[in-house]
Order: C-alpha cells, then sequence, then structure tokens
C-alpha cells in the first residue's frame, strides 16, 4: 500500500521592519560619545539661558566696590554669596556668566539663521542658473574666503560701528561663503538625478524644483554645518567683544567679561578664568555636536 505525502505548505520567512529614521538617527549618533556630550552640555547651557532669571543668585549688572575683585568660595576670603568671585567693580561672575550663556546663543542662533538664509538661497540660484550667474556668486564668495575672518569682521564693525546687532552682522557674512559652497555642491549633485528629471518633465518649475524638490535633499550637509557655524559665530563674537567691538559694557557677554578683567589677571586669576572656560566648553561642545550629526547624517560615513 503506497501513502501519499502530503509536503507542508511553506511558511513565508518574516520581513524585517526597516527601523524608524528617527531611531536609526540616533543609533549612529549615540555611538560618537562625544557628540553626545557635546549634546548634554549644550541642553545644560539652554536650560541655563532660558532659566537665568531663576538661578542666577544676583543681579549681573549690580555693581558693589566694597566687594571688588573677592575671589571664590573656596578660596581665603571667598563667601559662598559669590561662589565664583566678583569682578573689579564688585559684579557677581557667575551671576553674568548665567547671563552670558543668553547672549551667547543668541549670537550664534542669529548669526546661523541669517547665513544660512541667504546662504542657501544663493547657493540655489548658482547651482540652477549656471554661467555669469554662478561665476559672479562664487567668486564673490572666493573673495570673502580668501580674507582672514576675524580681520574681516574688525573691518566690517569698524565701518558699521560697535555693537551686538553690528558683530553679529559681520560674523554672518563672514561664514557666508561656507554655506553657499554647500547648498550649491549638493544642488549640482541632486540636479543630476533622476528624480529632479522626472519633476522637470512633469511640468515642475524652477521654482518648485529648488525648493520643493532640490532642497529638502540638501538639509544634511548644512545642519552639520549649522551647528559649526553657531560655535564659529560665538568665538568669533567673543573675540570682537575683547576687542571692545561687539557687545558693550555692562553687557554680560563672556567676550567683553574678559575684555573688563585683563588687567587684573595677574592678581585675581577667577575674572578671566571663568569666562574663557565658558567659551571653551561651549565651543568645544558644539563642534563635538557637529562632528556626531556629521557621523549621523552622511550615508557614507555610516558603518
Amino acid at each position: 500500500m503506497t501513502t501519499e505525502t502530503m509536503e507542508a505548505p511553506a511558511v513565508a520567512a518574516p520581513t524585517a521592519t526597516p527601523p524608524h529614521p528617527l531611531r536609526e538617527f540616533w543609533g549612529y549618533f549615540s555611538a560618537n560619545h562625544g557628540a553626545v556630550a557635546g549634546l548634554v552640555i549644550i541642553v545644560a547651557v539652554v536650560l541655563i539661558a532660558l532659566l537665568a532669571d531663576v538661578i542666577a543668585p544676583h543681579d549681573p549688572n549690580l555693581t558693589n566696590t566694597t566687594i571688588a575683585l573677592k575671589p571664590p568660595f573656596w578660596q581665603e576670603g571667598g563667601s559662598i554669596t559669590y561662589p565664583l568671585g566678583t569682578d573689579p567693580i564688585g559684579r557677581d561672575i557667575l551671576s553674568r556668566l548665567i547671563y552670558g550663556a543668553q547672549l551667547s546663543l543668541l549670537i550664534g542662533i542669529v548669526v546661523v539663521a541669517i547665513s544660512i538664509a541667504i546662504g542657501t538661497v544663493l547657493g540655489l540660484v548658482a547651482g540652477f542658473f549656471r554661467g555669469l550667474t554662478e561665476i559672479f556668486i562664487m567668486r564673490l564668495m572666493d573673495i570673502i574666503l580668501t580674507l582672514p575672518s576675524l580681520l574681516l569682521a574688525i573691518v566690517i564693525v569698524a565701518v558699521l560701528g560697535p555693537g551686538l546687532m553690528n558683530a553679529m552682522l559681520a560674523v554672518a557674512l563672514v561664514i557666508l561663503p561656507h554655506y553657499v559652497r554647500l547648498a550649491r555642491a549638493a544642488v549640482i549633485t541632486e540636479t543630476s538625478k533622476d528624480y529632479v528629471t522626472a519633476a522637470r518633465v512633469s511640468g515642475a518649475g524652477t521654482t518648485r524644483l529648488m525648493f520643493k524638490e532640490v532642497l529638502p535633499n540638501c538639509t544634511a550637509p548644512l545642519i552639520v554645518q549649522a551647528s559649526l557655524g553657531i560655535s564659529t559665530a560665538i568665538l568669533d563674537a567673543a573675540a570682537l567683544g575683547f576687542l571692545g567691538l561687539g557687545a558693550q559694557p555692562p553687557s554680560p557677554e563672556w567676550g567683553t567679561m574678559l575684555a573688563d578683567a585683563r588687567e587684573f589677571v595677574l592678581r585675581a586669576w577667577w575674572v578671566v578664568t571663568f569666562p574663557g572656560l565658558a567659551i571653551l566648553i561651549t565651543v568645544l561642545a558644539f563642534n563635538l555636536l557637529g562632528d556626531g550629526l556629521r557621523d549621523a547624517l552622511d550615508p557614507k560615513l555610516k558603518r
């Protein structure tokens, strides 16, 4: 007697669902421990800036010459009332550092916003309208890049006049070429792809191609450059403030704090050390963040 063998139906292998884009991004980003540390520091600085009115122990501009150059609380003669000491006219350094975080973040965000807005538009125009338009825009950017950035910013502020707003405009102009070149390179790469050709064949105009089709696919390098640009803006603005061309006294800007205290370096180390550390840590944090964003957003660097 023959037995009939019945074949079991084939079981379909379960298909692996692709990870959510945000989860994939965080996976690549968190692999860079320096970037995570930078993000933590930046979040802390942002919270300090937002809560300055609550956590600052004193008015940053309140002077009291009777307690001028008081050392930090752990040194002899210090007081916990002024944890990081006081400056030459008796203002609390900790309070001025806390309020200075507001100015530094404002400078970074405003400068990058101006540069990325103008630079992206110029880069799109140069990438789409080749020929004389591209040559004019890119040669102008090359001229700006050939000049030392800080020297160019000093010249611009000297022409416009010292002040925080003029310093931000000067720094924005200095870092503008980086965004123009990035946007143009990304546009040239994207315009050769099939989806742009399909959109053009379907009747899409130049404006739609620029801002709806191409621009969303050029954001990754611009985001990375923006995070690095904030650190550059903070550092350049602090340099201008130190030279007396940026934020003006009694504004608690970190570079201005260094300028006000430079003659007391030898006998009151804290008046320059703490503002310098604030600039160093904040700039380093944004650089580390930019490095992590580059690893997470650049497909060539994904492992």
